[in-house]
C-alpha cells in the first residue's frame, strides 16, 4: 500500500523544524523517513532534527544547493525512488515521509512530484500540506 507523505511548509523562522521535531517525538511507534530542503552549502536543519532511539527505521535525507521545487527537483524525485525501492525490498519499514521545504520553496511543484514519476506515484501519496505560521509575527512579514 501506498505511504503517506506530509509536506511542512511556511517562512524561515516559522517553527517548520520544531514541528517536526515534536511529529518524531511523539510519533515513537512510527518509522518515519524525513526529507529536508537546503539551501546553500551548508546543511543547518538536518542538525536540529533530534536524533531518535536506535530501534527506529527512519531515514534523514538533506537535498542542498537549490530550492526542492525547482533546481534540484530532479533530486527529491530519486530521494523518493530510492526510498520506495527500499521499502519494496525490505530494507526498511516506513509508516510515511515527512518533507520540510525552505521558506522559500513553493509547495505546489513539490506536490506534482507525486504525479509525475511511475514509481513515486505508485509508492506514496500526499496526504497533507502544512503550511506553519509564526502567529505572533505573521502580520510583519
Amino acid at each position: 500500500s501506498r505511504l503517506p507523505v506530509v509536506v511542512l511548509t511556511g517562512y524561515l523562522g516559522a517553527g517548520k523544524t520544531t514541528f517536526l521535531n515534536y511529529v518524531l517525538k511523539e510519533q515513537r511507534d512510527k518509522k518515519l523517513a524525513v526529507i529536508e530542503n537546503e539551501i546553500g552549502e551548508v546543511s543547518v536543519d538536518d542538525a536540529l532534527v533530534e536524533q531518535r532511539p536506535d530501534d527506529t527505521a527512519e531515514e534523514l535525507i538533506v537535498l542542498d544547493n537549490g530550492c526542492i521545487c525547482c533546481t534540484i527537483r530532479g533530486d527529491l524525485q530519486k530521494a523518493l525512488q530510492d526510498l520506495a525501492q527500499k521499502q519494496a525490498a525490505g530494507a526498511i519499514k516506513l509508516d510515511g515521509v515527512l518533507i520540510e521545504l525552505t521558506g522559500a520553496a513553493d509547495p505546489a511543484p513539490v506536490v506534482q512530484t507525486f504525479f509525475m514519476d511511475n514509481l513515486v506515484r505508485q509508492a506514496f501519496y500526499v496526504d497533507n500540506v502544512i503550511a506553519l505560521v509564526d502567529a505572533k509575527h505573521c502580520l510583519e512579514k
